[in-house]
């Protein structure tokens, strides 16, 4: 796997990637904006141009992608609300796009007392107009699974294949988060049980979708349908799951960061971690 973090865009976009330099990175996610705030940065051409010069700096083999804003909602059962949704993530692909990031990573949103039925419908729906709406983009949405945790929907595996094939558009894939797997009730932490849940996940979305991991340990117990992360190797999954996940073929080029604050120094704060996860793969 190709493990990395996700970096801190304090002071620029490009610093993030000067911050996975320092953490000996090989996959970087990152926000573009702040992530709790509805309002759109301004396109600034000088900033597109340092982030575009920093990454092929980093190397053009690192691979980059942002994740979409927490208030983003594409099931939402509120006009308003949906309309922006769709309107934000219009943008967001706009933005990576010109910054030659390669996915944006969305939760599929919540249902808001509508049903789960209805949600995974509107989903499809709102991702199919944003996907007309950016037509000629580069930059692939990937729909991560959800820990289950309210009225989310997107954390039964079934309801991200619906999704894919309502919009059927190679321009949607997925990113697997191990915690919210995990939460959601797929367990992942012995041989038997990964292979299971992976065999599972192929039958329904199909591991050739998964283009991305987060590889997020868990706080809280198997089926908890809670979104709480842990250090990889350090909760409920433990370690023996991330040696599976770092030595499975079927991901050997496949970017996997991890999203739990760094716990190293000012420096280069996530290198301990990445370093550890990539020792995995040859333990």
């Amino acid at each position: 796997m190709l493990f990395g973090a996700h970096e801190s865009i304090a002071g620029g976009l490009h610093l993030a990637l000067e911050r996975a330099r320092a953490d000996r990175c090989r996959a970087v996610q990152v926000f573009t904006k702040n992530a709790s705030a509805w309002a759109e940065p301004t396109r600034d051409g000088a900033a597109v141009s340092l982030f575009r010069s920093s990454h092929a700096a980093l190397g053009r083999d690192v691979v980059v992608m942002a994740h979409t804003s927490y208030l983003l909602n594409l099931a939402a059962d509120d006009g308003p609300l949906l309309a922006r949704s769709k309107d934000a993530l219009v943008a967001e692909v706009d933005r990576c796009s010109a910054l030659g990031i390669a996915y944006c990573v969305l939760h599929p949103g919540a249902h808001m007392g509508a049903g789960e039925r209805a949600g995974v419908a509107r989903v499809a729906e709102s991702l199919a107009e944003v996907l007309e709406r950016t037509r000629g983009r580069r930059c692939r949405v990937l729909l991560e699974n959800t820990a289950g945790q309210g009225t989310c929907v997107g954390w039964r595996f079934e309801h991200l294949a619906e999704v894919l094939g309502r919009v059927g558009s190679r321009r949607v894939g997925v990113c697997f988060d191990t915690q919210h797997a995990f939460a959601a009730g797929y367990d992942l932490r012995t041989e038997h049980a990964y292979e299971s849940t992976m065999a599972e996940l192929d039958a329904v979305v199909g591991l050739r979708r998964v283009l991305a991991v987060h590889a997020n340990d868990s706080k809280r117990e198997l089926g908890a349908r809670v979104d709480r992360h842990e250090h990889a190797g350090e909760g409920w999954l433990g370690a023996r799951t991330f040696r599976l996940l770092a030595r499975d073929p079927r991901f050997e080029r496949t970017p996997a960061v991890i999203e739990v604050a760094p716990r190293g120094p000012r420096e280069a704060p996530y290198r301990g971690q990445v370093g550890r996860l990539a020792r995995l793969a040859s333990s």
